[in-house]
């Protein structure tokens, strides 16, 4: 692959020429790492501009005069940045630059870092009714004052909350996720998720609050659900129920644990995305935990998982070119360009552009915005709108950070867990090279038949002759072993499912099986028993 060897030294050179379009710099008002628009809210500051520290300072600009308006000891930022005055571009962008712009991801090894997201769903102790927008605001406020967070606000309503390099968001359901900073080590990972679930629990338990760890809103309907009051979320709301049957269920009922990890080169990039594509599945049996709808068992153990099959095929799916000898950060830029958009910001405003492609965009063919062209926000936005992964649920989204998101939301044992797993296999390159040999000659239609079928059978999928379960055996062994050559005494972190793949019993199982004993056939309990 010509464009491997290359990658670093040309994708530099592209950097260097977009460097030149914008005049020597490119301006990012900061709040764009805040609340950038998309669909699962953006993790925090894995990004770079550059492939070098030295070219960094000739690139980046953060415009903090526009950061925000001081409030006592607070800082209230606006929830997205007008894009039209974050980068001034002196030229039309083109494919090429977009293509730089995913190259700029490239760090050297000893710059990688673990970024990890979880969601939870708030509701009240005594009726255990999802969360409101009041009480969510209320929330919110409460942890900004006593634990001095910066407000996000979105016109007169909070939406998130700020502080350094991690923010706290809202999911369209009001499910409430931390977008963890960058970190070095799984033991910063894990002390990180203690220390929200203890701020969050402090101000939540006075409310009456709590938070459940799991993967699909075991209990209510979707009418039952509030609605956060952010613009881009009433876009895609409309546009949901056009291309799937079960895209709001996707917005409004589920929750997810996420790990963001970096990668050298181009050459990398492709190594770790294979790899993440293939044993996708596999995450997603050992986190499963989402088997009840509505009071009542659905059928899988990871609904969430099989809800991505009908939410939004032009954005989700397996990906197959991945595995292609041309894949490369040229081939995700053609993938990317033909994904129908979501929205334009500006003025302050989302713009329904629903339908149309950002290669239309590029030629300044937007109806909704005609004329204009695009900038590197809005190519940004438009990247986490995209959501690709080896089955229409587990998430491996390439914006200069890869993000692997293939599990249930679960305990706070298992938030520490995923990302263990990740970086086990992934962040060393004999367990990389290790799992990539593992792979090597599975098909595309294997892949596909994982896909579909371990949302309802878990780790006993048959595969080819025995049980994903005994894939899951020596995969789990590649990442304890990855973890160990890191010399950071993590491997602990992969207890929790290392006792999922010894008995075969996923997470979910054993909430079903509480559910036709102990529990009585009622789902109630659940809310205790995953309790933060």
């Amino acid at each position: 692959m010509a464009l491997i060897s290359q990658a670093g030294s040309s994708y530099c050179s592209q950097i260097e020429m977009i460097r030149s379009k914008f005049g020597h710099t490119v301006v990012f008002n900061m709040a764009s790492n805040l609340e950038a628009p998309k669909t699962k809210e953006n993790f925090v500051g894995l990004s770079s501009l550059s492939c070098t520290s030295a070219k960094k300072t000739n690139i980046l600009h953060i415009d903090c005069a526009r950061l925000g308006r001081k409030r006592g000891h607070q800082v209230i930022v606006a929830a997205s940045p007008p894009t039209e005055d974050t980068v001034i571009a002196a030229e039309p962008l083109t494919k090429e630059d977009l293509v730089a712009y995913l190259a700029s991801g490239c760090k050297t090894k000893e710059k990688w870092r673990i970024g990890t997201e979880h969601e939870k769903f708030g509701f009240e102790f005594g009726s255990l009714r999802p969360m409101k927008y009041e009480q969510i605001a209320e929330l919110l406020n409460g942890i900004a004052e006593r634990f001095d967070w910066d407000k996000v606000m979105e016109g007169d309503y909070i939406i998130g909350l700020k502080q350094g390099k991690q923010s706290i968001s809202l999911e369209p359901g009001g499910q409430f996720e931390l977008s963890g900073a960058p970190l070095e080590t799984l033991h910063q990972t894990c002390a990180e998720v203690n220390s929200h679930l203890y701020q969050v629990k402090a101000v939540a338990e006075e409310m009456g609050i709590g938070f459940l760890g799991i993967g699909f809103q075991p209990k209510w309907e979707r009418k039952d659900i509030p609605v956060m009051p952010k613009g881009r979320y009433e876009i895609m709301r409309n546009y949901m129920p056009k291309v799937g049957s079960l895209g709001l269920d996707m917005m409004f009922r589920t929750c997810t644990v996420q790990v963001n990890l970096d990668f050298s080169s181009e050459a990398d990039m492709i190594r770790k995305f294979r790899a993440g594509l293939a044993l996708q599945p596999i995450a997603t049996a050992l986190f499963a935990n989402s088997p009840f709808t509505e009071g009542k068992p659905n059928g899988f153990l990871s609904m969430r998982s099989h809800i991505w099959t009908d939410t939004d095929k032009d954005r989700s799916g397996m990906l197959p070119f991945v595995f292609d000898d041309s894949f490369g950060f040229e081939q995700y830029v053609d993938y990317a360009l033909d994904v129908p958009m979501y929205f334009v910001y500006r003025k302050k405003k989302y713009i329904d552009c629903t339908g149309m492609t950002f290669r239309d965009f590029l030629a300044g063919k937007l109806p909704c915005i005609p004329g204009e062209l695009p900038t590197l926000n809005d190519w940004e936005n438009h990247l986490t709108t995209i959501f690709p992964e080896v089955c229409r649920l587990i998430m491996v989204r390439l914006k200069r950070y890869l993000e692997m998101r293939g599990a249930d939301g679960g305990p706070w044992r298992r938030l520490c867990a995923l990302p263990a797993f990740w970086v086990g296999l992934l962040y060393d390159e004999v367990s990389l090279q290790n799992v990539l040999d593992v792979v090597a000659d599975w098909t595309q239609e294997e892949r596909q038949m994982l896909r579909n079928k371990v949302p309802k059978t878990g780790l006993k999928t048959p595969f080819r002759d025995g049980l994903l379960r005994h894939v899951a055996e020596d995969v789990l062994k590649l990442a304890k072993d990855g973890l160990e050559r890191r010399g950071f005494k993590e491997s602990g972190f992969l207890n929790e499912v290392a006792e999922v793949v010894r008995t075969g019993i996923t997470p979910a199982e054993k909430l079903l099986e509480l559910y036709h004993g102990k529990w009585g056939q009622s789902v109630d309990p659940v809310f205790e028993e995953l309790l933060y």
